[in-house]
């Protein structure tokens, strides 16, 4: 996993295919995805796992405050799944954080059957359901998790 830059075009295509797969399964007003500039902003890490080059994934860590970040955008290539990409991306995220200091890690995702296996890999590492943090708000179709490091 490495820094990389959320401009770059085959970053770009996947930003695109992770705001596709969520407007196609969550209500507009509750996509909470980052775009590339906001992926840029000064309290967002974003990373990328690529294999001889080639993009399998992305993720980013948004700090919160000293103590507490956000796992954003994180999505893996089609190609890439089931072949561990995503549990990587996340224990390095969680790592940094914990490096970083953060005493806790917290994310935002769907409760709809397309989300299912992100909620399955959470809470395999540990997450557990917690309220609404950082300006969400509860709602009918978002999931909560957090995991005290």
């Amino acid at each position: 996993m490495t820094p990389d830059d959320p401009h770059a075009p085959d970053v770009r295509a996947l930003l695109e295919r992770h705001f596709e797969f969520n407007h196609t399964n969550s209500p507009p007003e509750d996509v909470h995805a980052l775009d590339a500039s906001e992926l840029a902003a000064d309290d967002v890490t974003f990373f990328t796992i690529r294999h001889d080059g080639v993009l399998l994934g992305m993720g980013a860590l948004k700090q919160l405050d000293p103590s507490h970040a956000e796992v954003k955008s994180m999505h893996t290539t089609a190609d890439s799944r089931g072949r561990g990409v995503a549990r990587a991306m996340l224990t390095h995220l969680v790592d940094v954080a914990r490096a970083r200091g953060c005493t806790r890690v917290s994310l935002e995702t769907g409760n709809q059957d397309a989300f299912a296996p992100a909620r399955a890999l959470y809470m395999s590492m540990g997450f557990v359901p917690c309220g609404a943090f950082n300006g969400y708000w509860e709602d009918s179709t978002s999931v909560f998790l957090t995991l005290e490091l």
